[in-house]
């Protein structure tokens, strides 16, 4: 029999937990979870990782193995990588777009292929601020030449550069910051024409949506910079933008970095306030992560480093979360659900280890989740068999 005082400590941390997860009731990693018109078979998201194999902005066959294998792994919401809604607004020329119609038959194709493997589809629309125009990370952190597809205009809210082996960016003026704006949303029209569930809105790890809010970055004197207004002006007008193109009913995510990591930068409170704010302007949930404003700085990582953001967020703000960053083992995952700590778990890099991870998770945790036909032979016995999100339903999404 275990010790009274011990017994006593489990039921304090069972209620201090539940106390932290009454936004929905204590989930486990393979319950559902109903946002806006979707219910996500189970809380397994992956997170959205550049491939820097894109042709001309479009996708190729490899993002639809990539995405599709994972959404074959059981995955509930497959996110495509950072997609820039303009040229420049790409980390480098190899990166996804969505800035033209024609982009949006390749990812019709791969939307179509994740709902048949039972998965729904996000994208994640973003524009690489002051980060833009650099080469595929395997050929160096280099500045991309003209003739490797490189461009000039890198913009960002004030000439100020990431890093000296970064382009020198161009202050946008307010033409260009409304041009932004409109770009944010035509990418939402196309990412609704292509059939995807989610629309995660960009605005963390030192891209230019982060410029815009960080006092680090943004040293402009207008209504885009100064006071916590006005830098979080441009984050919230692409908001509503984008929500004139993307339907109330679907899910509108926001990534943001809770933390720069960085003295007189921004910070976990301005993070909450934010969130409070993009809750009541029609944003369903926050992915939490951190950093990528400024280089150099110290960050504890480890796993699940960021989930006490995640947590503090979702409790204070009272909005769900996903929780990202080294979220690697499936009792550490479930663990950050049943605590309350988030809503969704976003993985990066375990999914490009093992593209199978839900599957090997439920077994692990000795969970029934169903698997491709194809794959039934060796699923073990009594397993379900993976049902497709409808054709009824998927069109419905693409329509509404």
């Amino acid at each position: 029999m275990l010790p009274g005082r011990f017994v006593l400590l489990i039921l304090f941390l069972s209620l201090k937990h539940l106390s932290h997860g009454m936004l929905t009731e204590t989930a486990s990693l393979f319950s559902p979870f109903q946002i806006g018109n979707i219910t996500l078979p189970n809380r397994i998201v992956v997170s959205p990782m550049c491939q820097y194999s894109a042709e001309d902005g479009s996708a190729t066959d490899w993002h639809l193995v990539h995405l599709g294998s994972r959404a074959v792994g059981g995955a509930g919401l497959v996110v495509a990588e950072a997609t820039a809604v303009s040229p420049e607004g790409r980390i480098s020329p190899s990166d996804l777009g969505i800035w033209k119609e024609e982009h949006v038959a390749p990812f019709r194709r791969i939307v179509d292929f994740l709902h048949q493997q039972g998965a729904f589809a996000g994208i994640q629309l973003a524009h690489a601020g002051r980060k833009a125009s650099m080469c595929r990370p395997w050929e160096g952190e280099r500045i991309a030449t003209v003739e490797e597809g490189g461009w000039t205009n890198v913009l960002a809210p004030s000439e100020i550069p990431f890093a000296p082996n970064y382009s020198r960016p161009k202050a946008l003026d307010e033409n260009g910051v409304r041009a932004i704006i409109h770009a944010f949303a035509q990418a939402a029209r196309r990412a609704r024409l292509a059939g995807f569930d989610v629309v995660e809105i960009h605005a963390a790890h030192g891209y230019l949506l982060n410029e815009f809010l960080s006092p680090l970055s943004n040293h402009r004197s207008d209504a885009f910079g100064g006071s916590f207004e006005n830098r979080t002006r441009l984050l919230l007008e692409i908001v509503d933008a984008v929500r004139k193109e993307w339907p109330p009913s679907r899910p509108l995510f926001v990534r943001i970095s809770a933390t720069d990591w960085a003295e007189g930068g921004w910070t976990l409170s301005d993070s909450i306030q934010l969130a409070r704010i993009l809750r009541q302007r029609g944003v369903d949930l926050i992915d939490v992560s951190s950093g990528g404003l400024v280089p150099g700085v110290k960050i504890p990582v480890g796993p699940g480093y960021q989930t006490h953001f995640a947590e503090q967020i979702r409790r204070e703000a009272g909005i769900p979360t996903g929780a990202v960053g080294m979220i690697i083992e499936p009792a550490q995952a479930d663990h950050i659900l049943r605590t309350g700590q988030a809503d969704l778990v976003f993985l990066a890099r375990e999914f490009l280890r093992d593209p199978y991870w839900a599957l090997h998770a439920a077994q692990h945790l000795r969970q029934k989740i169903s698997w491709p036909v194809q794959y039934l032979r060796g699923a073990g016995t009594d397993v379900p068999s993976r049902e497709p999100v409808s054709a009824e339903e998927a069109e419905s999404l693409r329509i509404s």
